[in-house]
């Protein structure tokens, strides 16, 4: 009698844990550098930030990027439940797509609940840039700094950062072909959310550390997140 071989599994459970601790020192190390500041100054003047109106920032790559997301977004939850279930062993079912597509709003949930309860004002509100708060690091947790706070981690970047969500699948899939579609999907957000980001330091809306954090940030969610689809999986029989 022949010994039953064990399938095998069409997903990795590891998780990158040593990548996202260094990712964590290499964006605490720009926070203790102190770049952010002298960047900013670098851009605007005591009168503002001559690029915050600029018709290709604000409105192509802000207002248009930010509903282009959106689109999206909503597009894909649409495709996902309109679609029928099938045999695919990772985006078959429909309850499969709806977790990849709630764990995209998990990130938003988070990045909008730390800016809800951030004291920290963007660069255009500082007296450097003409407007009425000190410069204050977002570290500096309870202290206010004379502005309207709620800039820290950055809403503009996470809209595309968010999409990491689609990523870890696709990355810990034992089959080559979908990694290759993991690393698309992972390097497309990057790409964007730094772009997004890079958008808002130009018009005074963010430092480039908030672009740094809120990447980290939804990186971290989006890998606990498919952590947690391991059980969830695992009991729905798939």
């Amino acid at each position: 009698m022949s010994a039953t071989v064990p399938e095998a599994p069409l997903v990795s459970t590891a998780l990158p844990w040593r990548g996202l601790i260094a990712l964590l020192l290499l964006v605490l190390l720009w926070d203790a550098v102190g770049w952010d500041l002298s960047i900013m100054q670098s851009i605007g003047t005591t009168e503002g930030f001559p690029l915050r109106q600029n018709r290709w920032l604000a409105d192509v790559l802000h207002t248009g990027a930010r509903n282009a997301c959106t689109a999206l977004y909503l597009g894909l939850w649409f495709a996902a439940l309109a679609l029928p279930n099938n045999d695919h062993p990772l985006i078959g079912r429909r309850w499969q797509r709806s977790w990849w597509l709630l764990g995209v709003l998990m990130n938003l949930v988070v990045i909008s609940g730390l800016k809800s309860i951030s004291t920290v004002s963007c660069p255009w509100d500082l007296q450097a840039f003409g407007g009425p708060a000190d410069y204050v690091g977002h570290w500096a947790f309870g202290v206010t700094d004379g502005g309207g706070g709620r800039c820290f981690p950055g809403g503009h970047a996470s809209s595309a950062f968010a999409f990491l969500a689609l990523a870890p699948v696709w990355l810990r899939a034992t089959s080559a072909h979908h990694q290759r579609l993991g690393r698309w999907v992972f390097w497309v957000a990057v790409i964007l959310g730094l772009a997004f980001g890079a958008t808002q330091t130009l018009r005074g809306a963010h430092y480039p550390s908030h672009t740094l954090w809120t990447g980290w940030l939804c990186l971290t969610v989006s890998w606990l997140w498919f952590a947690i689809y391991q059980p969830a999986n695992k009991r729905s029989g798939k």
